[in-house]
């Protein structure tokens, strides 16, 4: 997850769970997985339910070329939920290539009820699931991702299930796979594990597993790698209210490549870090943050709306209420947004000039002290906007600057906008250009009208 997409291979990966393990001594850590990342109900598995020619499980056979044909290397049962890989130079079964090799498993169910059961697969290479000889799942993948295929089975009816596998262009080869009845999850046994714990660490959020470009992902929220909703997948979000309710303190470790609807999460957790996906030394940077040896200044790069329905529909091309220039809703949290563990105060800004002419920069002076208690950076940015501009941008970022500043002190970000910072649509020209009038600068610690101090300045 760390590692995020379009990503190399690093040569060693701290995971959050290592990074806090080099805070605290492992004795008083009590770890647990909890809940799935986006599955609230866990499988029961059917797979030794399973058997064929009066053998349980599945029988797998396999061919040392892509296609299946000639004569098969080797033919076995596999008794257990499926998780094979040749990482590591493991063999699928003995005998068989790390490379250019095909499979086929087989079996037959006869269902214990007339119920909805799901398929629960992963591969990397080609995998195609066939029920009763009709093809329900089929992809071509280069990593293993989770997918769920549901099919309704009646009570004593017996199925044929078939998989078919091909290891393809020199990708690893990894297989997984098991099927069963989803029952839903009881965090009563998680409670009573942590029953002694004062604090909880939850690190959820999402996963490159779950949101990327063209995958075979199909659950609630997500859809070949699209999201189809920007909230929280409800099993984490029903887990840190249990957590909550169970008197815990919460501190809520998002990951993510994007932003999330995280409203329920302001109520049931003390604490958010938004840890996006931190990359190889990701954990030992979050537990840096999270046990106080690093004060935090990162600041939000998107607009965190509050949910789904504060989206306009995705083939509206319309601007109105989208990104914080157009945004005339509260979101969840601004552009720009972000905390420190110390308190900064930006004092009115020393502006070169009151008047410019169009050849002129405009340069700032803005004050910033530190009234908290421990050393920090705050980033100063700088935002404008054409007052009588109706169709334009409310606000657009023009400037920003991190300055560090020690407790107790006072320090000056100096920021110059040059006169493209001013440029607006030219409605008679069909261009942008810097228009004479009356311009709004705005400057602060974050896009939120509450957060700025506002200077007119006018443009002849």
């Amino acid at each position: 997850m760390l590692w995020g997409n379009y990503n190399g291979t690093p040569v060693r990966t701290i995971s959050i769970l290592d990074g806090i393990k080099s805070k605290v001594s492992e004795k008083s850590i009590i770890y647990d997985k909890a809940c799935d990342l986006v599955e609230n109900k866990v499988t029961e598995s059917y797979f030794g339910l399973a058997s064929f020619e009066n053998k349980k499980g599945f029988k797998a056979t396999y061919w040392n070329n892509p296609k299946r044909t000639g004569t098969p290397v080797i033919s076995e049962y596999i008794t257990n939920p499926m998780k094979l890989t040749t990482a590591g130079q493991h063999e699928f079964a003995s005998g068989v290539q790390l490379l250019g090799f095909s499979a086929l498993y087989e079996t037959t169910f006869t269902a214990p009820a007339t119920e909805e059961i799901v398929f629960k697969c992963g591969a990397t290479g080609y995998f195609e699931l066939f029920v009763d000889g009709k093809s329900i799942a089929r992809y071509s993948n280069w990593r293993t991702l989770p997918s769920r295929v549901p099919l309704s089975v009646v009570a004593g009816k017996t199925y044929k299930i078939e998989m078919r596998y091909e290891q393809l262009n020199n990708w690893e080869a990894n297989l997984e796979f098991d099927f069963g009845k989803e029952v839903d999850i009881d965090f009563g046994n998680l409670i009573q594990k942590i029953k002694d714990a004062e604090t909880v660490i939850f690190v959820g959020g999402l996963s490159t597993l779950l949101e990327g470009e063209e995958m075979p992902v199909n659950f609630p929220g997500f859809k070949g790698g699209d999201r189809t909703d920007i909230q929280l997948p409800e099993v984490q979000r029903n887990c840190l209210k249990a957590l909550k309710a169970a008197g815990k303190k919460v501190i809520f470790v998002n990951n993510s490549g994007s932003a999330i609807g995280l409203v329920p999460e302001t109520e049931s957790c003390d604490a958010i870090l938004q840890a996006w996906y931190g990359g190889e030394s990701g954990g030992q940077a979050v537990a840096d943050v999270l046990f106080g040896d690093y004060n935090p200044s990162g600041k939000l790069p998107i607009t965190f709306y509050k949910d789904t329905t504060q989206l306009r529909d995705f083939e509206d091309y319309s601007m109105t209420n989208r990104t914080y220039r157009y945004l005339t809703d509260k979101p969840l949290f601004e552009f720009g947004h972000g905390l420190s563990y110390t308190q900064f105060k930006i004092s009115p800004a020393k502006f070169s000039a009151q008047t410019l002419s169009k050849n002129q920069n405009l340069e700032m002076e803005i004050p910033i002290s530190n009234t908290g208690k421990m050393d920090g950076t705050e980033i100063i940015q700088v935002y404008v906007r054409k007052t009588d501009d109706n169709k334009g941008p409310i606000k657009s970022l023009k400037g920003y600057q991190r300055v560090s500043v020690k407790k107790g002190e006072t320090q000056v970000a100096k920021i110059v906008l040059p006169m493209e910072s001013f440029e607006s649509y030219d409605e008679e020209n069909y261009k942008m250009s810097v228009i004479a009038g009356r311009y709004e600068v705005l400057y602060g610690n974050s896009s939120k009208q509450e957060d700025l101090i506002k200077q007119t300045i006018t443009i002849l």
